[in-house]
């Protein structure tokens, strides 16, 4: 029986599951609708797409090196609690996603999501995912990954408590400086390596607050130009990763380092759990009174 697409989408508003998942149930029952959501009911897929508008913004940091170790995956896994970050079952979903990002090495998300979690196996990473939110009874989210590989340098990497995650590419430096690098990145969150890597409109649009806040003090223009470009150099010293006080001497600053070294950093990658996600504010005293009243 052909499948439609008015069939798929009577399936995806009865079930809230992903148009994929909705076709595919489809199939396997030849276009009966009310077996297809019998069928998602018992595999837990219906239950799973029910939760996905909650906010995740806790989970875990993972970190996979490749055996050569010339790859590392970072992956951000998230969940809605604090205490399902720590269960066998969201930290073993959670390293196998980055297990499958060194296998597979995908483009993006959504060609991660539809990867096979497991080497030859036949259930992908979204299909796993459906699964554990059914299991668990929490959303859960794949919510980015990134793979780094290095031909030349070293790769250095620091996970503080499995809520930030850095991969440094070090060139022309050992491992213990790779490591000190990204335990410097995950602690003082510079933007980029260096003042060449700000884009332009970053900078003049500091320029023109900047000149706008001195204006105010009414001194002579030469001195409002020299107070401008002090503080877009302190600026750009906070925000770049040469220009900050290394963490470990904060004398000396990281550019200085990498110079006494012979080293030189060609990027970085810094997650932490939740960066960027609004968090639902909860007041746990309303939350009871409107139980005890309800």
């Amino acid at each position: 029986m052909q499948i439609t697409a008015a069939s798929v989408k009577e399936l995806r508003d009865r079930t809230g599951a992903g148009m994929m998942e909705c076709k595919k149930a489809l199939q396997e029952t030849s276009g009966d609708i009310e077996t297809a959501i019998e069928n998602m009911r018992k595999s837990g897929l219906a239950k799973a797409a029910k939760k996905a508008g909650r906010i995740a913004a806790e989970g875990v940091i993972i970190i996979e090196k490749a055996g050569d170790a010339e790859r590392v995956a970072i992956v951000e896994v998230n969940c809605e609690t604090d205490f399902v970050t720590k269960g066998d079952d969201f930290q073993q979903f959670a390293t196998a996603v980055a297990d499958c990002v060194l296998r597979n090495d995908p483009e993006d998300l959504e060609e991660l999501k539809a990867s096979p979690m497991e080497a030859g196996g036949s259930e992908t990473v979204e299909e796993c995912r459906q699964h554990l939110v059914a299991k668990i009874g929490e959303n859960i989210n794949v919510r980015r990954f990134s793979l780094i590989s290095s031909e030349t340098g070293k790769l250095g990497v620091y996970l503080h408590g499995g809520r930030i995650g850095v991969v440094v590419d070090l060139a022309d430096g050992d491992e213990g400086l790779a490591r000190d690098i990204a335990m410097h990145v995950a602690a003082s969150r510079p933007v980029c390596v260096s003042e060449q890597d700000i884009p332009a409109e970053i900078i003049d649009k500091e320029k023109e607050i900047f000149s706008a806040q001195a204006a105010e003090s009414g001194k002579p223009e030469a001195i409002i130009e020299k107070m401008v470009a002090g503080r877009i150099q302190k600026f750009i010293n906070e925000i770049t990763l040469t220009g900050q006080p290394f963490i470990k001497d904060p004398d000396m600053k990281v550019g200085k380092l990498l110079d006494e070294t012979h080293a030189s950093v060609n990027g970085f990658i810094r997650f932490e759990v939740g960066e960027g996600i609004e968090k639902k504010e909860e007041n746990f005293a309303e939350e009871v009174m409107a139980q005890a009243k309800g």
